[in-house]
């Protein structure tokens, strides 16, 4: 059982017998003294993959639903899907591109330290390392002497997604990336 207060993205949760997986959290104070806190959680029903936001308060309780954890790779996409190999007994997987969301922009071929949610032999979704390291395709030519700067400049990585790096970071680097927040973490 969980609290709404514990829930986090990509948990699964059973609500009226359906399984629903976490895709987004939004935490709001009330000002009024004594008020507890509401949780604004979009829900996707791992049947259907139909969103459902629901509003809970932080000591509401959720029932979660036991799913395997598998550590899987990525492999290749074809056409929507996107194929991952288990890499114990290199079994296949494929998810839609609609399943991913916000997460394929930290997707890279060969990418093995992923964790795979099984329910019923199917793999419903994919937790993400902490950080992953891309390349950065295109940026501004970085400036001789301003290492110290607190400066950042936007920069295209290899997965077209767009970050803030530090000004001294050049095209073609290296640099690991924060799945949780988006955001530059150093040179990789």
């Amino acid at each position: 059982m969980y609290k709404a207060s514990e829930l986090k993205k990509g948990m699964v949760v059973e609500i009226n017998d359906i399984p629903y997986i976490v895709k987004q959290i939004e935490a709001k104070s009330p000002s009024a003294r004594g008020a507890s806190t509401l949780y604004k959680i979009r829900f996707n029903n791992l049947k259907t993959r139909q969103k459902l936001d629901e509003s809970f308060k932080s000591d509401d309780v959720l029932k979660e639903i036991d799913c395997a954890r598998i550590r899987i790779q990525f492999s290749y996409i074809d056409g929507s899907q996107y194929v991952f190999m288990n890499t114990e007994d290199y079994s296949q997987y494929a998810l839609d591109v609609d399943d991913l969301e916000e997460q394929l922009g930290f997707l890279t071929e060969g990418l093995d330290s992923l964790v795979g949610l099984l329910v019923d032999d199917n793999l419903i979704a994919i937790e993400l390392p902490a950080a992953v390291d891309l390349v950065i395709t295109q940026t501004d030519p970085s400036i001789k002497g301003q290492t110290a700067a607190g400066r950042t400049k936007t920069a295209m990585l290899s997965t077209g997604i767009e970050i803030q790096v530090p000004e001294y970071i050049e095209s073609g680097e290296l640099v690991k990336v924060n799945t949780l927040t988006g955001k530059f973490s150093s040179r990789a």
